[in-house]
């Protein structure tokens, strides 16, 4: 228990996690399942909820929390150190689950288990689960030839593989550019909040001016208040180019499209493997729509519907940035500032000014109500309790109850964006508390 990543008595202990936790947690739990697995494959009692899907939904609920808690200190406070401890479990983890799905005597036991007369005396969410089960087995190359399982298990170790590296490769070169702007004239028209939050990151790199990066807080505003033309393109296709052969601030050992070309050519070779035509197959088998066409058909169909109106909208803002802007012909850097600029023209109002109106507790509060109106519930906040740990100073976190006062769910919130952290400026956990 002095591994916080083996205590699941209540909610994670993200400040007391550790880089050397990892591996030793990871090991025991993997070994633990391991043992479970085997227990339930020598079972020759009829196999029942009880005696044989339990056992290993715990066992597996018990590694998935502890390796979720670490894939997301990962995506949230990435170091090198946790970088390099995080691809290091995780071929460990992909290969127990993938071998896991080839298990052909656990696909038996619960294909035996779906036929048998229990199966109809189970709750609908037991049932979905056993279905869902079967399903994840086929999916997941149970019943390949066993000449071809092999090769199905070394797909899914690059993938994992690939995927990792893709995300690293995309947060390192987010952090890697940086602008720093001297001249006041550039930076004309930018709020000044975000000037004030630039001047800061300037000086904490003892640099003068401004410093801008490709961070959400920092990129947007520059897209859409930026006066000067040649400083939105500059951030612009730095942003678009990130992690490509078109970025010249990482290297081309940070360039993602040949894996972006493995992933393809993997996810091909899975999909044909299964008997699938295509990858989009095997990822609709887990969604509501039935085939890639029925989603191309309803894109095709919403697409028709909507661009009579995204041209009358581009018709309007080419318009105005001929007449008022000087600006003959829009390129992508142009839309945000311009729209910005017709929005002031046309409705004397900004984003801008309506901003101060629109604080975070406001935000937040307004946005609560309507969920807890919607839906009978309450939420409240938990920051006084002095058992949560948050991986950031920033982090909130939220109790849920019911109308009874029940507590049924709970959840982190990350808003701010920083350099160790991966995506937008949003994140949320949360932990539900089912009733019994």
């Amino acid at each position: 228990m002095s591994n916080p990543l083996l205590d699941f008595s209540g909610l994670p202990h993200f400040a007391e996690i550790k880089d050397e936790h990892i591996t030793p947690a990871i090991d025991v739990l993997l070994k633990e399942n391991r043992v479970v697995v085997e227990k339930v494959r020598g079972d020759n009692q009829p196999p029942t909820w009880q005696n044989f899907v339990q056992p290993m939904v715990d066992a597996n609920e018990r590694l998935s929390r502890a390796w979720g808690q670490v894939s997301h200190l990962n995506a949230v406070m990435n170091s090198p150190q946790l970088r390099e401890i995080y691809n290091e479990n995780l071929p460990m983890i992909t290969q127990f689950y993938a071998e896991l799905s080839q298990d052909l005597l656990l696909f038996e036991k619960f294909k035996r288990l779906r036929g048998s007369v229990e199966f109809a005396q189970l709750t609908l969410t037991r049932k979905k689960i056993i279905e869902n089960e079967l399903r994840d087995f086929r999916l997941g190359g149970a019943e390949l030839p066993s000449d071809k399982k092999q090769r199905f298990l070394q797909i899914q170790e690059e993938l994992s593989s690939f995927s990792s590296k893709f995300n690293d490769n995309l947060l390192d070169a987010t952090n890697a550019y940086s602008l720093f702007i001297e001249d006041a004239e550039t930076v004309a028209g930018i709020p000044a909040d975000v000037l004030q939050t630039a001047k800061e990151l300037a000086a904490a790199d003892s640099k003068a001016g401004w410093k801008f990066t490709l961070h959400m807080p920092s990129y947007l505003p520059v897209l859409q208040y930026a006066d000067n033309r040649d400083f939105r393109e500059k951030m612009y296709r730095a942003y678009a180019t990130r992690a490509s052969e078109f970025d010249d601030h990482t290297g081309t050992n940070k360039d993602n499209m040949p894996l972006i070309n493995k992933i393809l050519e993997l996810r091909r070779e899975a999909a044909q493997m299964l008997g699938y035509q295509n990858y989009a197959e095997v990822s609709l088998a887990t969604k509501m729509a039935t085939s890639p066409q029925q989603v191309l058909d309803f894109l095709r169909k919403l697409a028709v519907k909507a661009k009579p109106y995204a041209e009358r909208d581009l018709q309007a803002l080419q318009q105005f940035a001929a007449e008022k802007l000087d600006l003959p012909e829009l390129e992508a850097w142009d839309l945000a500032y311009v729209s910005e600029k017709l929005r002031e023209e046309r409705y004397a109002f900004s984003d801008q000014e309506i901003k101060q109106y629109f604080p975070e507790d406001k935000v937040l509060a307004g946005m609560f109500k309507l969920v807890e109106k919607l839906y009978g519930i309450r939420i409240v906040s938990a920051a006084a309790s002095c058992n949560i740990q948050c991986w950031d100073p920033d982090v909130k976190f939220f109790d849920i109850y019911d109308a009874n006062g029940q507590l049924i769910g709970q959840f982190y919130l990350d808003l701010y964006a920083r350099p160790t952290k991966r995506g937008g400026g949003l994140d949320g956990r949360c932990r539900y508390t089912p009733a019994n």
